[in-house]
């Protein structure tokens, strides 16, 4: 599943933090996935009970070994274009949590996107522009698994326009990676409860910027907080399906 060449970045431009540290062998670790989606089950105790059942304890404890460590595990999904997401997990015992960044080379700095701790921002991805990044197939991430793309960008997901076979997606990657006792069943209930920001509404303004209306989103520019039109355009263009 995993992809020995990926190099992960000595530091993401803007993003302050690390080492960041290129750690795909937590990919193949179910423990890591029940504490990576957690936050998408918070706003739900059957969602919660569904997706953690009995392995609570023992994601918890993964998890607390995991935020002990003095590196920044970082995982990179390319976009096109040379565009990159780079999901990277603080590992502040204190500040724990998991942020969301787009990148370029020619940017100057990295757009963080989304941040997944006590403080959430986001959303960042709507379900076209999160299924489009875990299925190109680019090389020179973490992974080329689309099941593995798909659940490490899923915390940053809003979106109240699914399509009809997003829950048999999303089961889909679930039996693969997480091996959770009834896959369609917490599909359907990560989905509905879609975490601590909840879903939100995309519309397209100006020349195909996508914005969403999620009070605690930098890509809804009726936030005080918001990128600025350029960056929400060229953020868009990144994340095009």
């Amino acid at each position: 599943m995993t992809n020995s060449a990926d190099l992960t970045p000595a530091r993401i431009p803007g993003y302050d933090g690390g080492p960041l540290t290129h750690r795909p062998e937590l990919l193949d670790e179910r423990l890591f996935w029940l504490g990576h989606l957690s936050s998408c089950a918070q706003s739900s105790e059957d969602a919660q009970e569904l997706l953690l059942g009995a392995d609570y304890d023992a994601a918890g404890e993964f998890y607390a070994v995991l935020h002990k460590r003095a590196d920044w595990p970082t995982f990179t999904v390319p976009l096109a274009a040379g565009h990159r997401l780079h999901v990277v997990i603080r590992t502040f015992e204190d500040d724990a949590g998991t942020d969301y960044l787009l990148h370029h080379p020619d940017w100057e700095r990295a757009e963080l996107l989304a941040v997944d701790d006590g403080h959430f921002m986001g959303p960042a991805l709507s379900w076209p522009e999160l299924t489009a990044a875990a299925d190109n197939g680019l090389p020179g991430g973490s992974t080329t698994d689309p099941d593995a793309r798909l659940l490490l960008l899923l915390p940053a997901l809003g979106d109240d326009d699914l399509p009809d076979d997003a829950v048999e997606r999303l089961t889909t990657a679930l039996r693969a990676l997480v091996g959770v006792e009834d896959p369609e069943a917490v599909a359907a209930a990560l989905l509905e409860s879609q975490g601590p920001p909840g879903d939100a509404t995309w519309t397209t303004i100006g020349d195909g910027v996508r914005v969403n209306h999620g009070s605690y989103s930098y890509r809804n520019p009726a936030n005080g907080f918001a990128l600025p039109p350029a960056r929400l355009a060229r953020v868009s263009a990144a994340l095009a399906p």
